[in-house]
């Protein structure tokens, strides 16, 4: 009797398995068609109107007024949609707001109008944006629980950002890896690898999207001197990571603060960009720079270009324009690389395909996934590299992010304690408040002795 009764619980036991593998191979696969489609629409368009862009030069005059109109239907039609991808983490956590609809058409032709007038910009919070709304409403249609439709948000951000840059396993644990720093919920891993690897079949295959191609890495011998330069780029890419999420954070402080119309801040923000083209007399830094980019692995390219990336990308950001990070993170990560390589005496390529990792590992907290990246990116001869370039850059970034509704999970070190659901922004706040006080109490100080 005692061992029936043991058979039918592992019977049950396994029928429930087999009945979450099946309802998560269709709701993961559901969100990837969903994502995928979206993400495949989103290149097409985004390959014609950056065409158009570099076919008619005239058009960057116009970007004060393309920034006015995706201001005005932010501020018209948005609703809570300008909170970007920070919302879609917000509702992973709490399931306080809804996530309209109205973001994946919002986001697409904001991210568009950006790119054809020539704000710079990335690509992945467009396609995370569009997945985790189409996941959304999905989650709505089925009248799935809470539980599930907050997996199924983690698979909108798995197929959108595994479609977008065709890396379905760098889009996996993305997806798992974001809303929390140090945490992952491996519940979600199903779901998520569906959404991810159906959603880049479906962007590649069915629709025939393209994506760029990186050259395999070609990596030095294993030895304590390469370990050691490996390890110094790192943490320079780290500081990298860190000046781009401070400054992006600031100027969109700096913007808000200053000019209270969103449409005027956008426009101020569209003639600065006009503003530095001139300055520099270049073009490069506008759009994605994917010729910026690829010249990272085959050519030289200019000591300061990563520099120049990150101040173009923050000050459009900033001004209230639409589009991803990553992108820009990814040329601001190679270039530097390149130019790092002359410093340390190692082969430009190999350090740039480190650098395009590690800022962004830097920047969004997520190394298993920036691991994966370099993989399906770079192959897998580095491999070792990679992870030693995606652990310092990680962990010397400290808790600075280009999310800032990002959890701290677990702390980085068990030196510095960080209160249950502490986010990035709250984090940063209480750092801000702290500084502002002491510099009171040594000015009260100073008031005092004198």
């Amino acid at each position: 009797m005692k061992h029936w009764n043991i058979h039918k619980a592992l019977n049950l036991w396994h029928a429930a398995l087999f009945r979450s593998f099946f309802k998560w191979i269709w709701m993961g696969g559901t969100v990837g068609i969903l994502s995928g489609s979206a993400s495949a629409i989103f290149l097409i368009a985004l390959e014609y109107v950056t065409d158009t862009r570099l076919q008619n030069p005239w058009l960057l005059y116009l970007l004060p007024l393309g920034g006015a109109l995706v201001s005005f239907l932010y501020w018209k039609f948005g609703k809570n949609s300008a909170k970007g991808n920070n919302l879609i983490i917000e509702q992973i956590h709490n399931g306080n707001e809804a996530i309209p609809l109205r973001m994946a058409p919002l986001v697409l032709f904001g991210t568009l109008i950006t790119h054809l007038f020539g704000g710079s910009a990335g690509r992945e919070g467009t396609a995370v944006q569009m997945g985790g709304s189409l996941a959304e409403r999905f989650g709505k249609w089925i009248k799935a629980g809470p539980v599930d439709r907050k997996i199924l948000l983690m698979c909108g951000i798995s197929g959108g950002f595994g479609s977008v840059f065709g890396t379905p396993l760098a889009g996996t644990v993305f997806g798992l890896e974001v809303a929390a720093i140090g945490l992952i919920q491996y519940e979600a891993l199903l779901p998520c690898f569906t959404a991810s690897f159906v959603g880049h079949l479906v962007t590649t295959q069915l629709w025939g999207a393209h994506h760029v191609h990186y050259p395999q890495m070609i990596a030095p011998e294993l030895s304590l001197t390469v370990l050691l330069k490996v390890t110094a780029a790192s943490l320079v890419f780290a500081l990298a990571s860190i000046c781009f999420s401070e400054l992006t954070h600031a100027l969109k402080k700096l913007f808000a603060k200053v000019f209270h119309n969103p449409m005027l801040k956008s426009v101020v923000g569209g003639m600065l960009i006009i503003g530095l083209v001139f300055i520099i007399g270049s073009r490069e830094y506008l759009g994605l720079s994917i010729p910026l980019l690829t010249d990272a692995f085959h050519q030289d390219v200019p000591t300061f270009a990563f520099l120049w990336k990150l101040i173009f990308t923050s000050i459009t950001l900033g001004a209230g324009f639409q589009g991803g990070e990553v992108t820009p993170l990814f040329v601001i990560g190679a270039t530097l690389g390149h130019t790092l390589a002359d410093l340390f005496h190692m082969y430009g390529p190999f350090l740039a395909a480190l650098g395009f990792i590690a800022v962004f590992c830097g920047a969004t907290h997520t190394p298993i996934a920036c691991f994966l990246m370099g993989i399906e990116l770079f192959g897998s001869d580095g491999a070792v590299y990679m992870f030693i370039a995606c652990l310092v850059s990680y962990l010397f970034s400290g808790y600075s992010g280009i999310y800032t509704s990002q959890r701290i999970g677990i702390s980085k070190s068990h030196l510095i304690s960080v209160p249950p659901g502490t986010t990035l922004a709250t984090r940063r706040n209480l750092l801000f408040d702290k500084r502002n006080s002491k510099a009171h109490h040594e000015a009260e100080e100073t008031d005092n002795e004198k």
